[in-house]
């Protein structure tokens, strides 16, 4: 039974990262109410992850502050490698000119402050030094106890919530307190972090992967290098020396889950000197470290990505190693996926079997992940089998999708073009009446919920009733949250009466990237991803999609 007494708010977010953060943010983004409680006093100045794949810029691009990332950010334009000294395979990071961002490397701390003043625009700030300690939940909501240690006051705290996020990492109170399993196992290795300037003169944005191998083959040693803004500054790391290791000592967590940095055991820079003395391809010299860490990597999954009013993602759902930057995106994407669909519940607006779609369709997507950076930590990117453009494709994250999902559709007539269910792509070329430059596809979408695009081939392609009538129905379906907009081939003024904004496809790109010449109905997601691909008319197919995902 709720008790009234309690502090109350929509969704209680556990875990102020970047995943924590990337949840709140959406869910405020939607109107939701939210607290954000992380047991750390302060942000901490570590460059752990430090990838961004192109498909969190197109998240962030939807959101309205991409800007401020590719302001911080520096490109990563590919990886060198090296064994025993001498040059191997170059990896340039080329992708088709059609995806709108390339791959870049910013420092994790760099990203949380990003995303926390994006969340504080929206009046919300993180609770430091809040530890969510236990919680229970029943048929309405969630009760949680939380204890606070420092600048705002010391005590404890009963939260009364409609929902709990966990983003609470590798050692997640959130998923032990739901009792999932986390199934996996943990790297015997222990590796050591540096965030440090190198002067060496290797091409500026390429990443370095030094290797030694000893008379068997067999890698005994490695130093990898990532560039990070900043001139000549790299986090580099390396295999822990002795001296530092942890071996004949215990050095795994209470919870058995060995994942992640440790403390008390920070490398000097003579540590990161040593091993680039053994190792760099070039004479070089590090300095002015801002920071070092040992940490250990464990590879696990959750049986289930949440239960009842409570959920998990980013490092309490999964983790892995950190082979190709695929573990915050992920935990990114996580947090998208779930935030649109609790707004929808929060309101009172989620079709029946909306929130159990988060595990439908980012479990099979966590699975996957796990699954190919063991792979790849073990043999390499290069020893993937498929083709070079599919590789860097889905390091990318750019081939995601939830084909199969029970809220999309099922498979659309054969042809070219994406499936409901894959990533929705950008295009350019767009032709807007008043406008006097070309716009993207994503500047359409950006800022926007869920959309409608209806493609004409001609001015007279549009459905009986006109484009009006279908986002009438849309809007109607939706509780007035799909809008509608209209692409129509060719070049020259909108039709009259159209009911809806429309855009010329006067460089034939959306046609082209769509696979599509008849008229044709696209439903896109909050997530950037296709609901529905439906051939008009589509009155009736619409509006069975909408009642999958859109409470009646």
């Amino acid at each position: 039974m709720r008790n009234d007494s309690l502090h109350t708010t929509d969704v209680l977010v556990v875990g102020a990262g970047p995943v924590g953060l990337t949840a709140a943010g959406e869910l405020r983004r939607r109107g939701v109410s939210v607290r954000v409680a992380d047991r750390l006093p302060a942000r901490l100045p570590y460059a752990k992850a430090v990838g961004i794949q192109p498909r969190t810029l197109e998240l962030w691009d939807r959101a309205g502050l991409v800007g401020k990332v590719l302001e911080a950010a520096v490109p990563m334009l590919g990886q060198l490698t090296f064994e025993n000294g001498s040059p191997r395979q170059r990896i340039d990071l080329v992708l088709p000119p059609e995806v709108p961002y390339r791959f870049a490397a910013l420092p994790q701390y760099e990203t949380e402050r990003i995303l926390q003043e994006y969340l504080e625009g929206f009046g919300t700030r993180i609770e430091r030094g809040t530890e969510l300690v236990s919680f229970e939940q029943d048929d309405d909501g969630v009760t949680a106890r939380l204890v606070r240690t420092g600048a705002d006051g010391d005590g404890e705290e009963e939260v009364r919530c409609r929902y709990l996020v966990g983003c609470d990492g590798a050692h997640s109170v959130v998923r032990k307190g739901l009792g999932l399993t986390f199934g996996g196992g943990a790297f015997p290795d222990e590796y050591m972090l540096g965030d440090v300037e190198v002067d060496w003169d290797l091409p500026h944005g390429y990443g370095v992967r030094s290797l030694h191998r000893g008379a068997d083959g067999a890698v005994d040693d490695a130093l990898v290098c990532i560039p990070l803004p900043g001139d000549g500054r790299y986090r580099m790391s390396m295999t822990v020396p002795p001296e530092l290791s942890a071996a004949g000592g215990d050095g795994t967590p209470g919870d058995g889950v060995a994942h992640g940095l440790e403390n008390g055991r920070a490398p000097s820079l003579a540590h990161l000197q040593a091993v680039l003395d053994r190792l760099s391809p070039r004479p070089a010299t590090a300095s002015a470290l801002r920071w070092s860490s040992v940490f250990r990597i464990s590879h696990r999954l959750v049986d289930r990505y949440g239960r009842g009013r409570v959920f998990v993602a980013g490092d309490a759902a999964h983790i892995h190693p950190p082979t190709g930057a695929q573990g915050m995106n992920t935990g990114i994407q996580d947090a998208w996926n779930l935030a649109w669909k609790l707004a929808l519940a929060v309101a009172g607006r989620a079709g029946p079997g909306l929130l159990a779609s988060y595990d439908a369709e980012r479990r099979p997507v966590g699975e996957e992940v796990v699954g190919r950076t063991v792979r790849h930590a073990a043999e390499g990117v290069q020893a993937d089998p498929a083709d070079p453009r599919t590789v860097m494709l889905r390091e990318a994250q750019l081939l995601v999708g939830y084909r199969g999902s029970p809220v999309v559709d099922g498979p659309a007539p054969g042809g070219a073009g994406p499936r409901p269910g894959d990533r929705a792509p950008d295009c350019g070329g767009l032709r807007d009446p008043i406008a006097a430059y070309p716009l993207r596809l994503f500047d359409v979408l950006r800022g926007r919920g869920h959309v409608l695009l209806v493609y004409g081939p001609d001015a007279g392609s549009a459905p009986a009733g006109g484009y009006g009538r279908l986002a009438h129905l849309a809007r109607e379906a939706s509780h007035g949250l799909v809008g509608t907009c209209a692409v129509l081939a060719g070049e020259g003024a909108p039709p009259a009466g159209a009911g809806v904004p429309v855009y010329r496809d006067a460089a034939g790109e959306f046609a082209l990237m769509y696979g599509v010449r008849e008229p044709t109905a696209f439903l896109v997601r909050p997530d950037g991803h296709l609901g529905a691909r439906l051939p008009l008319p589509a009155e009736r197919s619409l509006s069975d999609h909408l009642r999958r995902v859109f409470a009646g």
